[in-house]
């Protein structure tokens, strides 16, 4: 009786030892995001890989994202052979990250979203930092920009804000095309920059921006009211 009924009991633990760690994923996205409406998450695994704290796969999807101010529409993951604490998920600890993790994903940013995410500290920064880069010498303190409105078009991105204060405002319109240069370099191509409709800059020859080493994108497509990137970036404990 005992030898017949082990693969069944067997069979439960793994199940709740799958449902356990769901739920662990879950709750250590939402540590990390500000807000998210839906998130599913799919474990594929064995029973020795899970006892043993390897995840040999796992895949999630969510929509509606906002992580650190920045506006995330829907993003798709995959990622492979994830070391966990699971023994101490078991006892009720938050799930931890053994090791670096390779993650592969696509993700959407509505123009309307991305416009939401202009508030944001990240996006801000980044932004200026585009901006000190292109006009290193004559643009107004990036720090004193307000961005204002992002429109998508096709392979191009058009950018407006005020400077301040609001009593000297003055508009300020970025237009340029972006393209992917590596894995870890973007492109600015066709730069177009306008102040107080006067222009600054109208540069043809293109300038990289470097995104990290922890970034691996295979494809960054822009068009009209919708950017779409698809890549790898590594998840570190």
């Amino acid at each position: 009786m005992t030898e017949q009924s082990s693969p069944v009991v067997s069979g439960n633990k793994v199940r709740i030892i799958t449902k356990v760690l769901t739920t662990a994923i879950k709750l250590w996205l939402k540590t990390q995001l500000s807000q998210v409406s839906q998130i599913e998450i799919e474990i594929k695994s064995s029973d020795r890989q899970l006892l043993s704290g390897c995840i040999p796969g796992v895949s999630i999807l969510a929509r509606d994202v906002v992580y650190q101010g920045l506006h995330i529409t829907q993003v798709e993951l995959w990622a492979e052979n994830i070391q966990v604490n699971v023994s101490a998920v078991l006892r009720g600890k938050p799930l931890r990250l053994l090791h670096t993790v390779p993650v592969t994903g696509k993700l959407i940013v509505t123009e309307h979203d991305l416009n939401y995410s202009l508030s944001s500290e990240l996006l801000s920064t980044a932004l200026n930092d585009v901006l000190v880069k292109l006009l290193p010498e004559h643009c107004p303190n990036s720090k004193s920009i307000i961005w204002r409105k992002i429109t998508l078009d096709n392979d191009r991105l058009l950018l407006s804000g005020l400077t301040t204060p609001e009593s000297e405002a003055s508009l300020l319109e970025v237009d340029l095309g972006l393209k992917l240069l590596n894995g870890q370099e973007l492109q600015l191509v066709k730069v177009q920059i306008q102040y107080n409709q006067q222009a600054l800059l109208e540069n043809n020859s293109g300038s990289s921006l470097y995104l990290g080493s922890d970034v691996d994108i295979q494809e960054i497509t822009l068009i009209p009211g919708r950017l779409v990137c698809h890549g790898q970036i590594n998840v570190n404990p």
